[in-house]
């Protein structure tokens, strides 16, 4: 008795995992160079004037900067917890048709 859906579940949870853990990772590889290359002071004639606090440092950002980062930041972590969820799906009911599966093994044994 094997669900159809499970590959498709499958599927998709790692379509999402994946691009949702590569956005985390280039999300804290722009902060680590944030850190690097921004100024800590406020700079009015480069518009470096929204701070951000990375790792108890606060740098001074552009207003688009900043927005690029949160967008990163906050679209990875919606597509990875999406993924995570289907994921979640699809384990259990792969653990649910294993479970059902195993039970018709055990009773075709018993009744021979």
């Amino acid at each position: 008795m094997k669900d159809a859906k499970l590959p498709a579940l499958r599927f998709f949870a790692l379509l999402l995992m994946l691009p949702g853990l590569t956005g985390l990772i280039v999300s804290a590889m722009l902060s680590a160079h944030y850190l690097d290359t921004m100024p800590r002071m406020p700079v009015p004639a480069e518009m470096r004037l929204t701070p951000r606090n990375v790792h108890g440092i606060v740098i001074y950002q552009t207003e688009q900067e900043d927005r690029r980062l949160d967008v990163i930041e906050y679209s990875s972590v919606g597509v990875f917890v999406t993924g995570l969820g289907f994921g979640l799906v699809y384990l259990r009911k792969w653990g649910l048709s294993n479970a059902i599966e195993a039970d018709d093994e055990g009773l075709t044994a018993e009744e021979s």
